[in-house]
């Protein structure tokens, strides 16, 4: 079975840019370290300091599931309509070339 890849982009309100960041730079370390989590890398947008975006590789869809109901995302969840400034884009993609 393949791995699952995603991109997911969240974009801050101007005025929660700063805490949307923290929070986010937060679920790095420990996203990296569950289980099924080939990669997690963390993004800005080059034109745009409000969108945030993470590249990210699963083994396994259940890999990824287990992954968005980890407690220490929960400070995250709980906040989003106050810092977003737009719904969570999740694109889930099918790789074509061979991981590097």
């Amino acid at each position: 079975m393949a791995h699952v890849t995603i991109i997911g982009t969240v974009t801050a309100k101007p005025e929660t840019r700063a805490e949307l960041f923290d929070l986010l730079t937060r679920q790095v370390a420990p996203t990296r370290q569950e289980k099924g989590c080939i990669n997690y890398d963390f993004h800005v947008d080059a034109s745009d300091p409000c969108c945030f975006v993470f590249y990210e590789n699963w083994r396994t869809q259940a890999d990824l599931d287990a992954h968005l109901e980890m407690p220490h995302l929960k400070p995250l969840f709980l906040q989003l309509d106050r810092l977003l400034a737009c719904t969570v884009d999740i694109r889930h993609l099918t790789m074509l070339s061979e991981m590097a």
